[in-house]
């Protein structure tokens, strides 16, 4: 017995190996492609493309018109539960996930070579539309990438290191894409910069046809028996009856069709009526945003959570199952209920009350960075007169590797010390940084004698001579933020990973997803009002006191899980067997 146990504890002992042993997994790799797949569309479609649309001398207002295209990440959401129940005809075979994955990285490839052939200046109408549906395509592989990573987690190839790789791979995409490709395209172009993204994508969309899925041999043996036997369990008994759920179903369809509309609505009229009376994208994203998540997440969350009641009473329920179950039976509402309420009475009911701290911490965790990343520029450049140039350099090429450091350092906390306590440590630091902006915010005295002291301010001198005195100290500090946004945001996303079922992940991770960067979205119209009426001095103190609380609610998390942990026998996350024991 003693041998047995010292058996379980080498092999799952963590540290070196571990980490050494998950990055050796083919997994690894495919999630490595992924994540780059990713990021690259991303940085194309909102970030690049602008320069481009810049030296083409589009004007301001038609280039507004563009930003709706990140409306496709922003509500992506509204069609998840599509690619958890639906199945491409003739690409099933592929696995669950790889049959959206695959086509969308094909489609993102052939949308950025036509894009190469066009010219924005004469064929503005085509180039808008191929990048919308390029967003779409890429919002879309987000969604059944997430899932994709979650489905194919096991002990060798952890949920931790593959959410790690997914963010590195994510942001080397965002250098790749972003400062790298204005590089480029000063030296050979803007079409041949894109045709050699494209490329860059199709070859990730062929490599990707041979990465592994969780359940290529179930869904090509039976697709069609498994999806009814799946409806035929909301007809077993402790189920809630059909009249019940179909009024639940009627009350989210409303709300998601009220939601889907509003977004379709204010895309037609973006795209078609004049420039003076198109509606604002930012206002629709602070004021509609918020409006349209709390009806397709939060009141629907209420409803699941009284259909899991239900269940749990013995209310509304059925008292028997049919001892065959007819497929003639079988109606459409009945899929739609798996689609669009199941998640989330899964999600609750497994949950519970500890549902309100897990909402609440991914309602604060990013909080810090997702209101005081749109000020940053501003902050840069106006407050503290630094030159594009060396704003590009500090926040691009040094900040970029930063987070990438960041995220393996991250990764290595995960496998090492936990999950939990990478997660809280990450919070910490992310609150914490800010008190270096408000140094910086005062001259940054401070942060030029730490740059000093360790030699960084000559190394930044040697590197890029064309920079001000200054600089050293702003990408001194630029490296500290980025660093704790590595590990916060290793943790988070591993985090996040780990509370969603398999069975349902497309859908309960993308709505949790969306609601992350809410406070953010609500908060940035104060806090601007905030640093016109106080200075960025006091506002950095204010965004590190609100960034505590994500600390405290990680701390609550940590405790929950461990609880829970202990009551049901099985180790928390962070609970390695040395922990567990004492050792």
């Amino acid at each position: 017995m003693a041998d047995a146990a010292a058996e379980t504890k080498t092999k799952k002992k963590p540290g070196w190996g571990t980490l050494a042993r998950s990055l050796k997994n083919p997994k690894s790799g495919f999630m490595a492609l992924f994540g780059f797949a990713s990021g690259l569309p991303f940085a194309l479609f909102l970030g690049t493309l602008y320069a481009w649309l810049s030296e083409a001398d589009v004007d301001l207002e038609t280039m507004g018109v563009f930003s709706l295209i990140g409306l496709a990440y922003a509500f992506q959401f509204l069609w998840s539960p599509l690619l958890d129940k639906v199945d491409i005809p003739g690409l099933r075979r592929l696995g669950k996930r790889k049959q959206w994955i695959a086509p969308m990285q094909l489609v993102l490839a052939a949308v950025l070579l036509t894009m190469s052939i066009l010219d924005p200046r004469s064929q503005l109408g085509v180039f808008s539309l191929l990048a919308a549906i390029g967003a779409f395509a890429s919002a879309t592989q987000d969604i059944a990438i997430n899932a994709w990573r979650i489905d194919v987690a096991d002990e060798e190839a952890t949920i931790d290191i593959l959410s790690t790789i997914t963010q590195m791979g994510f942001r080397l995409a965002s250098l790749v894409g972003g400062a790298l490709g204005l590089i480029i395209a000063e030296r050979i172009g803007w079409p041949q910069t894109y045709v050699m993204m494209g490329i860059i994508m199709l070859v990730i969309g062929i490599a990707g046809l041979f990465a592994p899925d969780a359940d290529v041999e179930k869904r090509s043996a039976a697709t069609v028996a498994a999806s009814r036997d799946e409806v035929a369990e909301l007809y077993n008994a402790g189920e809630v009856d059909q009249k019940t759920r179909n009024w639940a179903l009627l009350a989210v369809g409303l709300l998601w069709a009220w939601a889907i509309g509003t977004v379709i609505l204010f895309m037609y009229r973006s795209m078609t009526y004049a420039p003076e009376l198109r509606p604002n994208p930012t206002e629709f994203t602070a004021t509609y945003g918020p409006l349209i998540i709390v009806a397709t997440i939060v009141v629907p969350a209420f409803i699941a959570a009284w259909l899991a009641k239900l269940k749990k009473d013995g209310r509304n329920v059925i008292s028997h199952t049919a001892a065959a179950f007819n497929p003639q039976d079988v109606r459409f509402t009945d899929h739609l209920y798996r689609a669009l309420v199941l998640p989330l009475v899964e999600f609750v009911g497994r949950m519970g009350w500890a549902l309100v701290l897990i909402l609440a911490l991914v309602l604060t965790y990013r909080i810090t960075d997702a209101i005081w990343g749109t000020f940053a520029y501003p902050f840069y450049l106006g407050e503290l007169n630094y030159t594009g140039d060396e704003v590009a350099f500090a926040s691009k090429f040094f900040g970029v590797g930063a987070i990438i450091a960041g995220l393996a350092l991250g990764g290595w906390l995960i496998t090492v010390i936990g999950r939990m306590f990478t997660l809280t440590l990450g919070a910490a630091l992310a609150a914490a940084t800010n008190l270096l902006y408000a140094d910086l915010a005062v001259g940054g005295a401070t942060m030029q004698a730490g740059s000093d002291l360790i030699g960084f301010t000559a190394l930044i001198n040697a590197m890029a001579p064309f920079g001000s005195e200054g600089l050293a100290r702003l990408t001194f500090t630029i490296m500290w933020e980025n660093l704790a946004i590595g590990i916060a945001g290793a943790a988070y996303i591993a985090w996040l990973s780990s509370i969603v079922n398999k069975k349902y992940a497309a859908v309960q991770y993308a709505l949790l997803a969306s609601l992350t960067l809410l406070v953010g979205t609500l908060g940035r119209g104060a806090l601007g009002e905030m640093i016109e009426d106080r200075g960025y001095y006091y506002v950095f103190i204010f965004t590190t006191l609100i960034g505590l609380v994500a600390v405290v609610l990680c701390v609550l998390e940590w405790i929950r899980e461990r609880r829970a942990g202990a009551k049901s026998g099985v180790l928390a996350p962070d609970q390695t067997p040395e922990l567990a024991t004492g050792a």
